[in-house]
C-alpha cells in the first residue's frame, strides 16, 4: 500500500510496543493530521488498537487480527531477502569471497521500484571471465530477480581491488561502506584490511 495508509501500517508492523501519533507521523513520514485521520479508521477496522493516556494517543497494531497476519509476513520480506541473497551464493562457484547488498533496499526505505544492488566480489585468482563463474553469478542474479519481482544491478570485483575501493571517496564506494550490507563471505572491511 504506497499511500499513508500503508506507510503507517508499515511502521506498526515493525514496531513491538505502542507509538504516540507524533512518533507514528514522523517515521511514517506523514503530517500529524493525515496521521489523525487515518489512525482512527485503522482502530474500526480493528487491526489497530488505540489507548489514551492523557495528553497522548498510543497505538499499536494488533497482531492476531487475521488481516495483520500477512502484514507482519510482509514487514519481515527484507530479512527474507537477506537469507535469500545468502542461501544462492552458495551456489556461486568459485564461491565469491563476498557479497554485500547496498543502496535503498539495504537503508530499507525501498519501494516497489526499488533495483536490487549487489556488490559481488571475486575471490582471490579467480579469472573475471572464467566460465564457471560468469555462469553461476548469472545465475544468481537471475534468481534474486525472480524471487524479488525487482531488477538486479551488480557490481562485480576482484578480491585485489577491494581495500583501493573500499577507501576510496567516490560516492558510490562511501555509499556501499556506510550502509552495505555483507551478506555472504567476509566482510568488504575484512577483505580490505582494516576495521569498519
Amino acid at each position: 500500500m504506497p499511500d499513508a495508509r500503508g506507510r503507517i501500517l508499515g511502521v506498526l508492523s515493525r514496531t513491538t510496543g505502542e507509538l504516540n501519533l507524533r512518533t507514528l507521523a514522523d517515521l511514517s513520514g506523514v503530517s500529524l493530521a493525515h496521521a489523525a485521520r487515518v489512525v482512527p479508521r485503522l482502530v474500526e477496522l480493528g487491526i489497530v488498537e488505540r489507548r489514551e493516556v492523557p495528553p497522548s494517543v498510543l497505538v499499536r497494531i494488533v497482531p492476531e487480527h487475521l488481516a495483520v497476519r500477512p502484514l507482519l509476513a510482509l514487514a519481515g520480506l527484507r530479512d527474507t531477502l537477506l537469507d535469500e541473497l545468502r542461501h544462492s551464493g552458495k551456489r556461486i562457484r568459485p564461491e565469491p569471497a563476498n557479497i554485500t547488498l547496498f543502496g535503498s533496499v539495504a537503508r530499507g526505505d525501498g519501494d516497489v521500484a526499488s533495483d536490487i544492488d549487489l556488490v559481488i566480489v571475486r575471490a582471490g585468482g579467480v579469472a573475471e571471465d572464467d566460465p564457471t563463474w560468469e555462469r553461476t553469478v548469472a545465475t544468481y542474479v537471475e534468481r534474486i530477480g525472480r524471487v524479488t519481482g525487482s531488477p538486479v544491478n551488480w557490481i562485480e570485483v576482484g578480491l585485489d581491488e577491494v581495500p583501493r575501493l573500499i577507501r576510496s571517496r567516490a560516492a558510490l564506494w562511501q555509499s556501499v561502506r556506510r550502509e552495505g550490507i555483507d551478506v555472504f563471505g567476509r566482510s568488504l572491511d575484512d577483505l580490505a584490511g582494516h576495521d569498519a
